[in-house]
Parts: structure tokens; sequence; C-alpha cells
């Protein structure tokens, strides 16, 4: 599997990570206690395979599970012996909750993941922008982050939401701190194209030296083929979205599913390589190790150039269907 390192941060960053918000989410995804053995051998699997980057926050996870993801992540990174190891990334995104106005709130919001991950946190991230509603709490919060980093409590730093305009605020804020931006992750799929296609974020990064990682790539399930705009639907919030989103992108769900079948993939597998085509790093979720083995076979191949228009094509010519993220900053 291909890797580039990142320094001074040495974070190994994998062609794909895995994201762990359905690891105590049950509202949205049905977590259950009785699934961990089931997420241990995800967990365990992934790393086996090369997915040693884990992307976690600590808001995930539903009421009195809040945390849930963290302290998961944290026991099967202690309880792990095997190959690449020493590779593994626990990264974890902390929330700007309207209680979190100083550095001090985000140090001990740190220290608390830090105890849950039950090891300094590899990637400390700010979960999304305030700059929306709130634009003056930002620094404070980044002041936070970077003294996470300078204390030892974290090895890097990271973001997530941010557009560029906030992005290079953030980040000339941080290189005044002695602390670089490692990473920016955004909402990005073949659903959601905005942050590369009109924000510009690839390319910024690149300028900076900043990895995009692209979440929740295959946007909720809708992309992997299994739900057709005549159900089965999937209970709860994502059945809700799906009967109204589905019929709108067809279109594109067929040109998946022809790429797909020449390929010999399935639809889920296309649309992460694009996600690796486009120079973004996926995340997506695994709940079993079935999803494992699928998203695998996303790696070791390459869509080629006719492939990646006709799928920029599809989906540039959608209305705009996918809820975005309302924190997403300009």
């Amino acid at each position: 599997m291909t890797v580039s390192t990142a320094e001074p941060s040495s974070i190994i960053w994998p062609t794909m990570g895995c994201g762990t918000w359905a690891w105590g989410n049950k509202l949205l995804w049905g977590y259950q206690p009785s699934m961990d053995g089931e997420l241990q051998r995800v967990f365990e699997q992934c790393v086996v395979a090369g997915i040693t980057f884990f992307d976690t926050g600590d808001s995930y996870g539903t009421g009195r599970l809040q945390g849930q993801s963290e302290k998961l992540l944290g026991q099967f990174s202690q309880a792990y012996g095997g190959a690449n190891q020493d590779k593994i990334c626990l990264a974890t995104k902390l929330a700007p909750y309207p209680w979190r106005l100083t550095p001090q709130a985000m140090v001990k919001a740190g220290i608390a993941s830090r105890e849950r991950l039950q090891r300094p946190i590899d990637l400390v991230q700010l979960h999304w922008s305030t700059a929306n509603y709130a634009p003056w709490q930002e620094q404070p919060l980044l002041k936070g982050l970077a003294q996470l980093c300078q204390r030892g409590h974290a090895k890097a730093l990271g973001l997530s939401n941010f557009g560029p305009k906030r992005l290079q605020k953030a980040h000339d804020f941080c290189q005044n701190e002695g602390i670089r931006i490692t990473s920016l992750q955004v909402q990005y799929s073949l659903l959601s194209t905005d942050p590369v296609s009109k924000l510009g974020l690839k390319e910024l990064c690149d300028q900076l030296g900043i990895k995009l990682i692209a979440y929740s790539p295959l946007t909720l399930g809708l992309l992997t083929g299994k739900y057709g705009p005549q159900g089965p639907f999937p209970p709860g919030i994502r059945g809700l979205l799906f009967r109204r989103l589905l019929p709108k992108i067809q279109p594109l769900l067929d040109t998946l599913q022809a790429i797909a079948t020449e390929r010999e993939k399935t639809m889920a597998q296309v649309a992460l390589n694009w996600c690796i085509c486009q120079g973004t790093m996926p995340i997506p979720g695994a709940k079993n190790c079935q999803q494992v083995q699928d998203n695998l076979g996303a790696l070791g191949w390459q869509l080629d150039s006719g492939e990646i228009e006709e799928l920029n094509g599809q989906a540039a010519s959608l209305p705009q269907t996918m809820v975005q993220n309302i924190f997403q900053s300009r």
C-alpha cells in the first residue's frame, strides 16, 4: 500500500483510513455494546491490511455512550500486538461546543480524549469551524489545540470542515503559535464535490503541505448500490434522506454500476477509488469484517482518465442533492 510521511508529525498516511462514527452511535447507525467484539475484529483486520488511520471524535456516541468510539479505539489499540502496530494513528476531533471558549477548555477536552484513547492523541482536530456563527471563538480553540501538541498530549494538529479562507487564517495563526496544520478533512464524495470543485481546497492544501481527508466518501451508503429508489431503505433518519435523494441521483448510480461491472468491482469500491484518484484519503466506515473486505477492494488499482471524466460529468450535472454540512466554512 502506498504511504507517505508528513513531517514533522511523522504520521504515516495510508491510501485509505477508517471512520468510526458508527462505533457508539445508536441513533443513526444502530450501535449496541454487543457489537464490540466484531468491532475489535474490524480494527484488527484494518491494521493488518495497512488501514492504520482511524478517525473518531469526542462527540461520537449518543447519550450516555458519548465518547464510546474513543474508548473502543483505546481498548482495541492497547490489546493489539500484530503487524503494523507501530503505524496505528488514532485521530480524534474535539467539538467547539458553545461552552468551550478558552484555550484551557480545549486542553481539558483533549486530555479527556487522551485518557479514553489510553495514549497521546496522534492527530487532534478541531471538529468544525465556528466561522458561520461565532468566528471569534475559533482562535482561542486553535490555541488550545496547539498547547495540546506543545505539552505532549497530541502529536499533530488538524482541522475539519474548514473552507479556504478560514483554512488560510488558521494556518497563519497556528504558524505564529509554532504549530503546523497537518491535515484537513471535509465531506467529499461524488455527491459532495463542492469542497474541491468550487472551493479549491485541494490546491490550497497542496500549497500549504496539508493532507486532504475525505469523510463520508460513500455518502451514508447512498453510493454503495445497496438501495434503490423503490427501497428497501435503511431505518430512521437515513431512510428519510434516501427516499428523497435516490430518485435524483439515479443517473450517477447507473454510471457507477456500469464502471463497476466492467471493472468487476462494486459500486462502493469505484466511488472510493474515485476519491483516491482526486488526491484525497477517504475514510469510509466499517461495522463488520465484510465491510472491511469491501473497502479493501478499492485499493490496488486505479480508474482511468475516461472513467474519471465520466463520473465527474455525472456528478456536476446533478442538482444540489446531498445535504451539506452546515458547519463547512468558506
